[in-house]
């Protein structure tokens, strides 16, 4: 897909396509993707929306495509204008209050300074911002390196949370009645026999 500046993510308007923006995200290391469709059991205005993983047990996304609004909940994007949809990105405490200037436990007293609708801007999720998430809206080409970064933080800190997990399963089935062996100091341990 090439218009525009050329770029084969530019769909025509200077923006990169949610297909083009999937694409960068499912190339990173370990991600498994979720499109919710009827099997997924959610609603059918939510089919299509994509969910990104780290690791097979899925247990939170770092990333996700929308293209639908929750009515009663997330209307805010209005998401319901034709060819409009929103990247989100787990940013963490950290990141958000640097690139915000603010912690994200502000964000309902910042809320009315800011326009969710405005395309091509990183903003704070207006749903979740207030637990590090941000958002954009159909991404510009120029927005890409700072999405990349964005989403590239995403990623290291999804898979050390996924690593942080295994580590906390295998230590729960690691057998409790089995010490690990010890040597007094200055005895050799004899090898176990095989037979």
């Amino acid at each position: 897909m090439t218009s525009g500046d050329g770029s084969p993510y530019d769909d025509g308007r200077g923006a990169v396509s949610a297909a083009a923006l999937a694409e960068r995200i499912l190339a990173l290391p370990d991600v498994a993707q979720v499109v919710a469709d009827e099997e997924s059991g959610v609603p059918e205005t939510h089919w299509g929306d994509r969910f990104f993983f780290v690791g097979p047990d899925r247990r939170r996304p770092f990333a996700t495509l929308v293209y639908h609004d929750t009515p009663g909940f997330d209307e805010d994007s209005r998401l319901d204008r034709p060819g409009v949809f929103r990247l989100n990105i787990e940013l963490g405490r950290l990141e958000f209050q640097r690139l915000f200037g603010y912690p994200p436990a502000e964000l309902p007293d910042r809320r009315s300074a800011l326009d969710f609708t405005r395309l091509d801007v990183i903003q704070p999720h207006p749903a979740y911002g207030l637990h590090g998430w941000a958002c954009v809206l159909n991404p510009g080409v120029e927005r890409l390196p700072e999405v990349d970064r964005l989403l590239d933080l995403a990623h290291r800190r999804a898979r050390a949370r996924h690593q942080r997990a295994l580590d906390r399963d295998n230590a729960a089935r690691r057998p409790a009645d089995r010490p690990e062996k010890s040597v007094s100091p200055g005895r050799e341990q004899e090898p176990e026999s095989v037979g």
